[in-house]
């Protein structure tokens, strides 16, 4: 049996999860054909890459699943022309990747490193010595795959951790809390945002919320960057209520030349690149979704349409 996947992506998408994702199907117990032609209406699955082709699903009506190789989903999620269930890519290496940027960020700031990378100037500033990880609370907001994974990390690490998600979350070394969001961000010296883009979470950072976080937090947002009221956090800045803002995501991407971000002294800007999916991993997660597709099991990572991921 020949089982057909439409490959939705852009040349440099092909190139970098073609051969990936052609020898993880030729291990399966059947062939699958993986045309790049979007006139191929007959295909049982789509794979998407990040690079959104179409916008007309409404062809394609032997489709059984639109298989993503991103996390993010919000793009697609409200197209009444796709009928058939969206899977979002978890794991695919995005989990191990998010981990090291969040981590990588954090101990950066907790040890206070900018000022020794950026004081090569003979003086000797020993007069401050950070605090153990112990007395650092930390706020990871968003419990998904991603932020459990980023706080239990951290919790490994010695710090205290706090995790907010909207539905109720048992995970061992965080503590997990839910309703209103500044029960988690009350008294927090770092925060990770690492929830989806929906319209209950965009600007949940803002003006209200950044002022829970202890004086001179810094913030972290591997995210989205609607999640973040921009200018409520350019004031937070300015005040000093918030120390530094570490952002990899931003509402308009690529990040504008002449935005105010690019070279602002508490921002760090990183291009979009806390965590990517890496190809062999992600083929894996396809692979499997196609297998249970055709064995009439439920999909893996399979998107709710109401919560929007």
């Amino acid at each position: 049996m020949t089982v057909t996947a439409l490959f939705l992506g852009t040349d440099a998408d092909w190139a970098k999860f073609s051969l990936a994702l052609l020898s993880e199907c030729t291990a399966l117990p059947f062939d699958v054909a993986l045309p790049r032609d979007t006139a191929c209406t007959t295909a049982d699955y789509i794979v998407m890459a990040g690079s959104r082709i179409i916008d007309d699903f409404t062809p394609y009506t032997r489709c059984k699943a639109l298989l993503r190789l991103w996390a993010g989903v919000e793009d697609i999620v409200d197209n009444p022309t796709i009928t058939f269930p969206i899977c979002r890519m978890v794991g695919g290496g995005l989990d191990a990747g998010m981990v090291e940027w969040v981590t990588a960020h954090v101990l950066r700031h907790h040890v206070g490193m900018d000022v020794h990378l950026h004081g090569q100037d003979g003086v000797w500033r020993d007069t401050v010595t950070p605090p153990l990880a112990a007395d650092r609370p930390i706020t990871v907001l968003g419990l998904g795959a991603l932020g459990a994974a980023c706080g239990k990390a951290l919790a490994g690490l010695g710090f205290p951790v706090t995790g907010w998600s909207r539905s109720p979350k048992n995970i061992e070394g965080i503590h997990c809390v839910q309703g209103d969001v500044t029960r988690a961000l009350d008294g927090a010296q770092i925060v990770v945002t690492l929830l989806p883009r929906t319209a209950g979470t965009e600007n949940i950072l803002n003006t209200r919320t950044l002022g829970h976080l202890a004086k001179g937090a810094v913030v972290l947002n591997p995210g989205r960057g609607e999640l973040i009221n921009d200018d409520a956090l350019l004031d937070a800045l300015a005040s000093g209520h918030i120390s530094h803002a570490t952002l990899d995501t931003f509402r308009q991407e690529p990040l504008p030349a002449d935005h105010v971000f690019w070279g602002h002294p508490q921002i760090t800007v990183t291009p979009h690149i806390a965590s990517a999916t890496r190809a062999e991993p992600a083929a894996k997660v396809i692979a499997e979704n196609i297998a249970r597709g055709e064995a009439g099991k439920p999909f893996l990572h399979q998107v709710d349409r109401t919560s929007g991921y």
